[in-house]
C-alpha cells in the first residue's frame, strides 16, 4: 500500500492545496496481485471540522483493490462559493479528477469512479456526484448533513449551535433561494431525470441516534417519490467514526466488491 501526500496548484481554489492518495500497489506474499489496468478509485470527502487525515479501515482497499483520494475541504460544505477561490464543488468534481487521471492513470470512467463523505462530506457526495454524473458512477453517503430546509429558514443573526447565518450565506449563497438552486441535490435530481440522464448508483446510511436522521429520512423519501433506485438503511448508531467506519466497508464492499 502506498500512501502519499501530495501538495499542487489549484486553479479552483485559487492556491496550493494538499491531499492524501492511498494506492494498493504491492503485491503480497499471501498471493494478492494489485492491477492497475483493473484498480478502481473513492473520492472521500470529510466532515465539517474535519480535514483529509480521517479516513475509514484502509485494509478493505487492498483487499478490492481501489486506491483512495482524500481531498482537504476546509468547512466549505463541498460547495462552490461566492468568493474568489473557494470552488469546492468544482475542484473535487472536475480538477482533482482530472489531475488523479492525468498523473495517476486512475478514475479514467464512471464505472471505475467512486464518491464517499460522512455528514458534511456526505451531504458534499451527494451534490458532487449528482452534478458530475458523467464523472462518478456511484455515491455513498453517510449521516449526511442534508440541512438546507432548516437552513433555508434562518435569517441574519441567527445561529444554530453549530454555525451562524453568515457561514451558511457563504456556503449556500442567498438562503431564501437555496432550496430552488443548484446547491441543493433535490435541485439536481430532478434536472437529471428531466434531462433523462443517467443517475449515480445511490447508498445512504444513517444510525437511528443521529441527530441528522430525520434530514436524511427527507432525502431518502425525496428520491423515492421521484423513482429513483437507490440503497438506504438505518441500524444503530450516532453521528461518529464508528458508525462511519462500518458503513464505509460494507459499501465499498457493495461499489467495489
Amino acid at each position: 500500500m502506498s500512501q502519499l501526500d501530495i501538495k499542487f496548484f489549484s486553479e479552483s481554489l485559487n492556491r496550493y492545496t494538499s491531499f492524501s492518495m492511498y494506492i494498493p500497489d504491492d503485491k503480497r506474499n499471501y498471493g494478492g496481485c494489485y492491477d492497475k489496468s483493473t484498480m478502481k478509485t473513492l473520492f472521500l470527502l470529510h466532515g465539517y471540522a474535519g480535514d483529509y487525515s480521517n479516513w475509514m479501515p484502509l485494509q478493505i482497499s487492498e483487499k478490492l483493490n481501489f486506491s483512495v483520494v482524500i481531498p482537504n475541504g476546509e468547512n466549505s460544505f463541498w460547495l462552490d462559493r461566492m468568493s474568489t477561490g473557494h470552488k469546492y464543488c468544482t475542484f473535487v468534481g472536475s480538477e482533482l479528477v482530472n489531475y488523479v487521471r492525468k498523473t495517476f492513470g486512475l478514475a479514467l470512467s464512471a464505472e471505475d469512479t467512486a464518491i464517499m463523505g460522512y455528514s458534511m462530506g456526505g451531504f458534499g457526495a451527494l451534490h458532487t456526484a449528482l452534478a458530475y454524473p458523467e464523472t462518478f458512477g456511484k455515491v455513498a453517503a453517510l449521516s449526511s448533513a442534508l440541512i438546507l430546509y432548516s437552513v433555508a429558514e434562518m435569517k441574519p443573526g441567527d445561529d444554530n449551535g453549530i454555525a451562524n447565518y453568515d457561514y451558511y450565506r457563504e456556503c449556500f449563497g442567498e438562503l431564501k433561494n437555496l432550496i430552488q438552486s443548484d446547491n441543493n441535490p433535490e435541485t439536481l435530481v430532478k434536472r437529471l431525470l428531466g434531462q433523462k440522464s443517467t443517475l449515480p448508483e445511490i447508498y445512504m446510511a444513517c444510525g437511528t441516534d443521529d441527530f441528522l436522521l430525520e434530514n436524511n429520512r427527507q432525502f431518502h423519501d425525496f428520491l423515492l417519490s421521484c423513482g429513483v433506485n437507490h440503497t438506504y438503511i438505518e441500524s444503530k448508531g450516532t453521528h461518529d467514526m464508528a458508525f462511519w467506519n462500518e458503513y464505509a466497508v460494507k459499501f465499498a464492499e457493495e461499489m467495489f466488491g
